[in-house]
């Protein structure tokens, strides 16, 4: 095994079996809830946990990136005992995590002169940065060499996407996503918002009138844009409170006319993302192989 350690930060929301089965570090987000007391994604505050709150006492939550200290406390043991680090973290466009990180980096060599450390900005959240992870630790199994993984992650990120939707507006208002005017008409028409993460940006990608229309409609899409080269693409499915739909969207998925890789364990939407999507959100995501590069 090549002598670097894999972390990211938190909003990646990598299943624990797949952290812990590949030793990857995740650097957690902090979350308040209607007071001024933060909680540590993960280890303080569970995502059911969280979704639970937020949906039954209606408050809406606050995020805070992790510090350039949470990122030197997470480095230095795996610096001491000798290892090189890579760390993947959310799109720049969303967040300050990776600039944290990259500060954390310049302050570490200054006392691990002799040690490679590599920050990557992801250009993705939620399951699309996960599978770049995912596919990231298989490279790292396969015996790459740091460099060679660092430029190949950096590939990579371009070909993941997410489609996703949700069923409840208030939360992309709120988060300031969408106007109050359209989230109202959204709610009052029964329209749901077809959204897209790429390139590290959120784009809206239509509309359709109905959650159930919504998630075909992100079907529909995935068949379009890899069904013809499936097996060049993994897949992971999100959802946020609700993990049976994540169940249903994989099994309905995986009747379509093309075999797609589906990872066994569905990703959670974390209280990093699930702050700004709210309970609702359900989607697909994808990213090519490392091995079909």
């Amino acid at each position: 095994m090549p002598n670097y350690k894999l972390f990211s930060d938190s909003s990646c929301d990598l299943p624990a079996f797949y952290a812990q089965q590949y030793d990857i570090g995740i650097i957690p987000y902090s979350v308040s809830l209607g007071d001024e007391i933060y909680y540590k994604e993960i280890s303080e505050l569970k995502a059911a946990d969280f979704y639970k709150k937020i949906v039954d006492e209606n408050v809406f939550p606050k995020t805070s990136l992790p510090s350039i200290q949470n990122y030197i406390d997470a480095f230095t043991p795996a610096l001491e005992n000798g290892k090189d680090i890579i760390c993947i973290c959310l799109s720049s466009k969303f967040s300050g995590s990776f600039q944290s990180a990259l500060n954390a980096k310049n302050i570490l060599l200054e006392n691990y002169a002799n040690r490679n450390i590599a920050v990557i900005d992801s250009r993705q959240a939620t399951g699309g940065q996960g599978l770049l992870l995912y596919e990231m630790a298989q490279m790292q199994s396969d015996d790459y060499s740091f460099e060679k993984l660092v430029q190949c992650a950096e590939y990579l990120r371009d070909t993941a996407k997410i489609n996703f939707t949700v069923e409840n507006l208030d939360y992309l208002q709120k988060g300031g996503r969408i106007g109050k005017a359209s989230a109202l008409a959204g709610t009052i028409l029964n329209i749901k918002p077809i959204i897209v993460m790429a390139n590290g940006e959120l784009s809206p990608a239509g509309k359709v009138r109905g959650f159930k229309k919504a998630v075909k409609t992100i079907i529909d899409m995935t068949e379009k844009e890899i069904g013809s080269e499936a097996e060049k693409y993994q897949i992971c499915i999100v959802s946020a409170q609700n993990m049976d739909r994540a169940t249903e969207l994989k099994q309905t998925l995986q009747q379509c006319n093309h075999c797609y890789d589906i990872l066994d364990i569905p990703f959670q939407v974390g209280v990093t993302i699930g702050a700004h999507a709210g309970p609702t959100a359900l989607g697909i995501c994808y990213i090519k192989k490392y091995n079909f590069l």
